[in-house]
Protein backbone atom coordinates (compact mmCIF):
# COMPACT_ATOMS: atom_id res chain seq x y z
CA UNK A 1 0.00 0.00 0.00
CA UNK A 2 1.36 3.41 -0.98
CA UNK A 3 2.60 5.77 1.74
CA UNK A 4 1.21 8.96 0.15
CA UNK A 5 -1.89 9.74 2.29
CA UNK A 6 -4.41 10.69 -0.39
CA UNK A 7 -3.47 7.80 -2.64
CA UNK A 8 -3.39 5.38 0.31
CA UNK A 9 -6.89 6.43 1.39
CA UNK A 10 -8.14 6.17 -2.19
CA UNK A 11 -6.77 2.62 -2.32
CA UNK A 12 -8.57 1.67 0.91
CA UNK A 13 -11.78 3.24 -0.41
CA UNK A 14 -11.55 1.17 -3.62
CA UNK A 15 -11.07 -2.03 -1.63
CA UNK A 16 -14.03 -1.18 0.62
CA UNK A 17 -16.17 -0.56 -2.46
CA UNK A 18 -15.05 -3.89 -3.94
CA UNK A 19 -16.04 -5.81 -0.82
CA UNK A 20 -19.40 -4.05 -0.53
CA UNK A 21 -20.12 -4.78 -4.19
CA UNK A 22 -19.25 -8.44 -3.76
CA UNK A 23 -21.28 -8.83 -0.57
CA UNK A 24 -24.33 -7.10 -1.99
CA UNK A 25 -24.18 -9.20 -5.15
CA UNK A 26 -24.47 -12.37 -3.06
CA UNK A 27 -27.35 -10.91 -1.03
CA UNK A 28 -29.12 -9.73 -4.18
CA UNK A 29 -29.00 -13.28 -5.51
CA UNK A 30 -30.33 -14.60 -2.19
CA UNK A 31 -33.27 -12.18 -2.16
CA UNK A 32 -34.05 -12.88 -5.80
CA UNK A 33 -34.25 -16.60 -5.05
CA UNK A 34 -36.88 -15.91 -2.38
CA UNK A 35 -39.09 -14.07 -4.83
CA UNK A 36 -39.11 -11.63 -7.71
CA UNK A 37 -41.00 -9.15 -5.51
CA UNK A 38 -37.74 -8.61 -3.59
CA UNK A 39 -35.74 -7.52 -6.65
CA UNK A 40 -36.67 -3.83 -6.10
CA UNK A 41 -35.47 -4.16 -2.50
CA UNK A 42 -32.08 -5.46 -3.62
CA UNK A 43 -31.83 -2.84 -6.36
CA UNK A 44 -32.69 -0.01 -3.96
CA UNK A 45 -30.06 -1.00 -1.38
CA UNK A 46 -27.44 -1.57 -4.08
CA UNK A 47 -28.06 1.88 -5.54
CA UNK A 48 -28.21 3.53 -2.12
CA UNK A 49 -24.91 2.03 -1.00
CA UNK A 50 -22.81 1.75 -4.12
CA UNK A 51 -23.65 4.91 -6.05
CA UNK A 52 -22.44 7.38 -3.44
CA UNK A 53 -20.97 7.89 0.00
CA UNK A 54 -17.64 9.04 1.40
CA UNK A 55 -16.82 5.72 3.18
CA UNK A 56 -15.57 7.71 6.18
CA UNK A 57 -16.48 5.08 8.76
CA UNK A 58 -14.59 2.21 7.09
CA UNK A 59 -11.68 4.57 6.44
CA UNK A 60 -11.45 5.66 10.06
CA UNK A 61 -11.83 2.03 11.20
CA UNK A 62 -9.05 0.76 8.94
CA UNK A 63 -6.74 3.68 9.73
CA UNK A 64 -7.39 3.06 13.44
CA UNK A 65 -6.42 -0.55 12.85
CA UNK A 66 -3.18 0.44 11.09
CA UNK A 67 -2.38 3.12 13.70
CA UNK A 68 -2.76 0.46 16.41
CA UNK A 69 -0.06 -1.66 14.80
CA UNK A 70 -2.19 -3.81 12.49
CA UNK A 71 -0.75 -5.16 9.25
CA UNK A 72 -2.54 -4.69 5.93
CA UNK A 73 -5.24 -7.38 5.83
CA UNK A 74 -8.06 -8.02 3.36
CA UNK A 75 -10.32 -9.54 6.02
CA UNK A 76 -10.06 -6.36 8.11
CA UNK A 77 -11.01 -4.31 5.04
CA UNK A 78 -14.19 -6.41 4.78
CA UNK A 79 -14.89 -6.00 8.50
CA UNK A 80 -14.46 -2.22 8.21
CA UNK A 81 -16.68 -2.14 5.10
CA UNK A 82 -19.53 -3.63 7.14
CA UNK A 83 -19.85 -0.26 8.91
CA UNK A 84 -21.24 1.22 5.68
CA UNK A 85 -24.29 -1.01 6.09
CA UNK A 86 -24.82 0.39 9.58
CA UNK A 87 -24.58 3.85 8.04
CA UNK A 88 -27.16 2.86 5.41
CA UNK A 89 -29.56 1.78 8.16
CA UNK A 90 -29.14 5.12 9.94
CA UNK A 91 -29.63 7.21 6.80
CA UNK A 92 -32.67 5.30 5.52
CA UNK A 93 -34.42 5.60 8.89
CA UNK A 94 -33.27 9.21 9.37
CA UNK A 95 -34.71 10.26 6.02
CA UNK A 96 -38.02 8.65 6.96
CA UNK A 97 -38.14 10.33 10.37
CA UNK A 98 -37.26 13.70 8.82
CA UNK A 99 -39.67 13.19 5.88
CA UNK A 100 -36.76 14.00 3.55
CA UNK A 101 -37.56 13.72 -0.13
CA UNK A 102 -34.03 13.18 -1.42
CA UNK A 103 -30.66 11.68 -0.56
CA UNK A 104 -27.58 12.23 -2.73
CA UNK A 105 -29.66 13.79 -5.46
CA UNK A 106 -32.10 10.87 -5.69
CA UNK A 107 -35.40 10.05 -4.03
CA UNK A 108 -34.99 8.84 -0.45
CA UNK A 109 -35.88 5.20 0.08
CA UNK A 110 -39.40 5.82 1.39
CA UNK A 111 -40.13 8.18 -1.53
CA UNK A 112 -38.66 5.65 -3.98
CA UNK A 113 -41.05 2.95 -2.80
CA UNK A 114 -43.96 5.39 -2.78
CA UNK A 115 -43.18 5.84 -6.46
CA UNK A 116 -43.13 2.07 -7.05
CA UNK A 117 -46.54 1.77 -5.37
CA UNK A 118 -47.96 4.52 -7.57
CA UNK A 119 -46.38 3.29 -10.81
CA UNK A 120 -47.61 -0.26 -10.29
CA UNK A 121 -51.03 0.98 -9.17
CA UNK A 122 -50.98 -1.11 -5.99
CA UNK A 123 -53.83 -1.03 -3.51
CA UNK A 124 -53.73 1.01 -0.30
CA UNK A 125 -51.69 4.03 0.72
CA UNK A 126 -48.51 4.76 -1.24
CA UNK A 127 -47.12 6.75 1.71
CA UNK A 128 -47.64 3.87 4.15
CA UNK A 129 -46.12 1.43 1.67
CA UNK A 130 -43.06 3.66 1.29
CA UNK A 131 -42.67 4.13 5.04
CA UNK A 132 -42.98 0.41 5.74
CA UNK A 133 -40.46 -0.41 3.02
CA UNK A 134 -37.96 2.10 4.44
CA UNK A 135 -38.27 0.64 7.95
CA UNK A 136 -37.70 -2.86 6.61
CA UNK A 137 -34.81 -1.89 4.32
CA UNK A 138 -33.11 -0.04 7.15
CA UNK A 139 -33.52 -3.09 9.38
CA UNK A 140 -32.19 -5.32 6.61
CA UNK A 141 -29.10 -3.13 6.23
CA UNK A 142 -28.51 -3.45 9.98
CA UNK A 143 -28.75 -7.26 9.79
CA UNK A 144 -26.42 -7.30 6.79
CA UNK A 145 -23.91 -5.16 8.70
CA UNK A 146 -23.69 -7.91 11.33
CA UNK A 147 -23.54 -10.65 8.74
CA UNK A 148 -20.80 -9.00 6.70
CA UNK A 149 -18.72 -8.51 9.85
CA UNK A 150 -19.17 -12.14 10.89
CA UNK A 151 -18.27 -13.38 7.40
CA UNK A 152 -15.32 -11.01 6.93
CA UNK A 153 -12.69 -13.65 7.71
CA UNK A 154 -11.15 -11.96 10.76
CA UNK A 155 -10.04 -14.28 13.54
CA UNK A 156 -12.54 -15.41 16.15
CA UNK A 157 -10.69 -13.56 18.90
CA UNK A 158 -10.64 -10.33 16.85
CA UNK A 159 -14.34 -10.72 16.14
CA UNK A 160 -15.16 -11.16 19.83
CA UNK A 161 -13.12 -8.08 20.74
CA UNK A 162 -14.79 -6.00 18.03
CA UNK A 163 -18.35 -6.96 18.98
CA UNK A 164 -18.26 -5.00 22.24
CA UNK A 165 -17.37 -1.82 20.35
CA UNK A 166 -19.80 -2.64 17.55
CA UNK A 167 -22.70 -3.06 20.00
CA UNK A 168 -21.85 0.10 21.92
CA UNK A 169 -21.64 2.08 18.68
CA UNK A 170 -25.11 0.95 17.61
CA UNK A 171 -26.67 1.70 21.00
CA UNK A 172 -25.17 5.21 20.96
CA UNK A 173 -26.43 5.79 17.43
CA UNK A 174 -30.00 4.81 18.32
CA UNK A 175 -29.83 6.90 21.50
CA UNK A 176 -28.68 9.90 19.48
CA UNK A 177 -31.48 9.39 16.97
CA UNK A 178 -34.05 9.38 19.76
CA UNK A 179 -32.55 12.50 21.37
CA UNK A 180 -32.87 14.15 17.96
CA UNK A 181 -36.57 13.38 17.49
CA UNK A 182 -37.27 14.30 21.13
CA UNK A 183 -35.55 17.66 20.63
CA UNK A 184 -37.95 18.50 17.79
CA UNK A 185 -40.87 18.31 20.23
CA UNK A 186 -39.45 20.68 22.86
CA UNK A 187 -40.61 24.27 23.18
CA UNK A 188 -37.10 25.72 23.41
CA UNK A 189 -33.78 25.27 21.65
CA UNK A 190 -30.52 24.61 23.50
CA UNK A 191 -26.93 24.72 22.27
CA UNK A 192 -25.89 22.21 24.93
CA UNK A 193 -28.64 19.74 23.96
CA UNK A 194 -27.89 20.14 20.26
CA UNK A 195 -24.17 19.53 20.87
CA UNK A 196 -25.03 16.34 22.75
CA UNK A 197 -27.20 15.17 19.85
CA UNK A 198 -24.41 15.98 17.40
CA UNK A 199 -22.02 13.86 19.44
CA UNK A 200 -24.25 10.80 19.76
CA UNK A 201 -26.25 10.90 16.55
CA UNK A 202 -23.28 11.42 14.26
CA UNK A 203 -19.89 12.24 15.74
CA UNK A 204 -19.23 9.15 17.84
CA UNK A 205 -20.31 6.54 15.31
CA UNK A 206 -18.63 8.37 12.42
CA UNK A 207 -15.16 8.75 13.91
CA UNK A 208 -14.50 7.75 17.54
CA UNK A 209 -16.15 4.32 17.55
CA UNK A 210 -14.81 3.25 14.12
CA UNK A 211 -11.31 4.08 15.43
CA UNK A 212 -12.00 1.99 18.54
CA UNK A 213 -13.33 -0.76 16.27
CA UNK A 214 -10.04 -0.72 14.35
CA UNK A 215 -8.00 -0.88 17.56
CA UNK A 216 -10.05 -3.85 18.76
CA UNK A 217 -9.17 -5.73 15.58
CA UNK A 218 -5.46 -4.96 15.88
CA UNK A 219 -4.61 -5.41 19.56
CA UNK A 220 -5.24 -8.45 21.72
CA UNK A 221 -3.71 -7.13 24.96
CA UNK A 222 -6.35 -5.21 26.92
CA UNK A 223 -4.10 -2.63 28.61
CA UNK A 224 -2.25 -1.90 25.36
CA UNK A 225 -5.53 -1.57 23.49
CA UNK A 226 -6.89 0.89 26.07
CA UNK A 227 -3.94 3.22 25.41
CA UNK A 228 -5.03 3.55 21.81
CA UNK A 229 -8.71 3.75 22.75
CA UNK A 230 -7.91 6.78 24.92
CA UNK A 231 -5.88 8.48 22.17
CA UNK A 232 -8.61 7.81 19.62
CA UNK A 233 -11.24 9.33 21.94
CA UNK A 234 -9.12 12.46 22.38
CA UNK A 235 -8.88 12.68 18.59
CA UNK A 236 -12.27 11.33 17.54
CA UNK A 237 -14.71 13.08 19.87
CA UNK A 238 -13.86 16.69 18.98
CA UNK A 239 -13.39 15.76 15.35
CA UNK A 240 -16.77 14.01 15.30
CA UNK A 241 -18.44 17.13 16.67
CA UNK A 242 -16.66 19.27 14.08
CA UNK A 243 -17.88 16.84 11.40
CA UNK A 244 -21.51 17.25 12.47
CA UNK A 245 -21.18 21.03 12.74
CA UNK A 246 -19.94 21.09 9.15
CA UNK A 247 -22.98 19.00 8.26
CA UNK A 248 -25.20 21.60 9.95
CA UNK A 249 -23.66 24.38 7.87
CA UNK A 250 -23.98 22.40 4.65
CA UNK A 251 -27.63 21.70 5.44
CA UNK A 252 -28.28 25.46 5.29
CA UNK A 253 -25.59 26.95 3.06
CA UNK A 254 -24.46 23.96 0.95
CA UNK A 255 -24.74 23.85 -2.83
CA UNK A 256 -27.66 21.52 -3.60
CA UNK A 257 -25.94 20.42 -6.81
CA UNK A 258 -23.09 19.08 -4.65
CA UNK A 259 -24.91 17.94 -1.48
CA UNK A 260 -27.71 16.20 -3.40
CA UNK A 261 -30.38 17.75 -1.15
CA UNK A 262 -32.63 20.73 -1.91
CA UNK A 263 -31.30 24.12 -0.79
CA UNK A 264 -32.34 24.94 2.76
CA UNK A 265 -33.82 21.50 3.39
CA UNK A 266 -32.76 21.54 7.06
CA UNK A 267 -34.56 24.88 7.49
CA UNK A 268 -37.72 23.52 5.89
CA UNK A 269 -37.58 20.45 8.15
CA UNK A 270 -36.97 22.62 11.21
CA UNK A 271 -33.87 20.71 12.31
CA UNK A 272 -32.77 21.74 15.80
CA UNK A 273 -29.06 21.96 15.06
CA UNK A 274 -26.32 23.72 17.00
CA UNK A 275 -26.31 26.35 14.27
CA UNK A 276 -30.01 27.13 14.77
CA UNK A 277 -29.74 27.01 18.57
CA UNK A 278 -26.94 29.58 18.43
CA UNK A 279 -29.02 31.69 16.03
CA UNK A 280 -32.02 31.59 18.39
CA UNK A 281 -29.83 32.55 21.36
CA UNK A 282 -28.48 35.62 19.53
CA UNK A 283 -31.57 36.78 17.62
CA UNK A 284 -33.25 40.12 18.35
CA UNK A 285 -37.01 40.64 18.31
CA UNK A 286 -37.34 41.25 14.58
CA UNK A 287 -35.09 38.28 13.80
CA UNK A 288 -37.19 36.11 16.14
CA UNK A 289 -40.22 36.95 14.01
CA UNK A 290 -38.42 35.87 10.83
CA UNK A 291 -37.40 32.59 12.47
CA UNK A 292 -40.94 31.97 13.77
CA UNK A 293 -42.44 32.63 10.32
CA UNK A 294 -40.05 30.51 8.28
CA UNK A 295 -38.20 27.89 10.33
CA UNK A 296 -39.88 24.49 10.01
CA UNK A 297 -42.39 25.70 7.42
CA UNK A 298 -43.27 22.95 4.94
CA UNK A 299 -44.10 25.66 2.39
CA UNK A 300 -40.84 27.53 2.90
CA UNK A 301 -40.02 29.56 -0.21
CA UNK A 302 -36.66 30.52 -1.66
CA UNK A 303 -37.20 34.01 -0.26
CA UNK A 304 -37.87 32.55 3.18
CA UNK A 305 -34.68 30.49 2.99
CA UNK A 306 -32.70 33.61 2.12
CA UNK A 307 -34.27 35.51 5.01
CA UNK A 308 -33.28 32.77 7.45
CA UNK A 309 -29.78 32.52 6.03
CA UNK A 310 -29.33 36.25 6.50
CA UNK A 311 -30.49 36.04 10.11
CA UNK A 312 -28.01 33.22 10.76
CA UNK A 313 -25.22 35.33 9.27
CA UNK A 314 -26.25 38.60 10.96
CA UNK A 315 -26.47 37.04 14.43
CA UNK A 316 -22.90 35.78 14.01
CA UNK A 317 -24.02 32.16 14.42
CA UNK A 318 -22.49 31.05 11.13
CA UNK A 319 -19.07 32.55 11.87
CA UNK A 320 -19.18 31.23 15.43
CA UNK A 321 -19.85 27.68 14.21
CA UNK A 322 -16.96 28.01 11.75
CA UNK A 323 -14.70 29.10 14.61
CA UNK A 324 -15.90 26.19 16.73
CA UNK A 325 -15.16 23.75 13.91
CA UNK A 326 -11.60 25.05 13.67
CA UNK A 327 -11.14 24.93 17.46
CA UNK A 328 -12.43 21.36 17.69
CA UNK A 329 -10.32 20.30 14.70
CA UNK A 330 -7.20 21.79 16.27
CA UNK A 331 -7.91 19.96 19.55
CA UNK A 332 -8.31 16.70 17.63
CA UNK A 333 -5.10 17.15 15.65
CA UNK A 334 -3.11 17.88 18.82
CA UNK A 335 -4.19 14.47 20.17
CA UNK A 336 -2.24 12.73 17.40
CA UNK A 337 1.09 14.13 18.57
CA UNK A 338 1.83 10.96 20.49
CA UNK A 339 4.70 8.49 20.19
CA UNK A 340 2.18 5.63 19.91
CA UNK A 341 1.00 6.93 16.50
CA UNK A 342 3.59 6.36 13.78
CA UNK A 343 4.21 9.02 11.14
CA UNK A 344 2.43 7.13 8.33
CA UNK A 345 -0.72 6.56 10.38
CA UNK A 346 -0.65 10.14 11.63
CA UNK A 347 -0.54 11.36 8.02
CA UNK A 348 -3.51 9.19 7.10
CA UNK A 349 -5.56 10.36 10.08
CA UNK A 350 -4.70 14.03 9.44
CA UNK A 351 -5.82 13.66 5.83
CA UNK A 352 -9.05 12.01 6.96
CA UNK A 353 -9.62 14.77 9.51
CA UNK A 354 -9.31 17.39 6.79
CA UNK A 355 -11.73 15.44 4.58
CA UNK A 356 -14.28 15.21 7.40
CA UNK A 357 -14.41 18.89 8.34
CA UNK A 358 -13.58 20.72 5.09
CA UNK A 359 -15.91 18.78 2.81
CA UNK A 360 -18.60 20.29 0.59
CA UNK A 361 -21.05 17.37 0.74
Amino acid sequence: MTHEPQRALADIRIRVQRDLTSYLASQTSYLSDIGSELVPVAEAINSFLLDGGKRLRPLFAYCGYLASGGEDDESVIAAAASLELLQACALIHDDLMDASDTRRGRPSIHRWFEGIHQNEELLGSAARYGSAAAILLGDLALVWSDQMLHKSGITESALMRSLAVHDEMRVELMAGQFLDIHEQGLATQSVARSLKIARYKSGKYTIERPLHFGASLAIENESQRQKYVAIFSEFGLPLGEAFQLRDDLLGVFGDSAVTGKPAGDDLREGKRTVLMAMTADRANESQDLIIAKNFGSKTLTHEGIEELRQVIIDTGARSHVEELIEKLSSTAIDALNRDEINSHSRALLLELASTAVHRTL
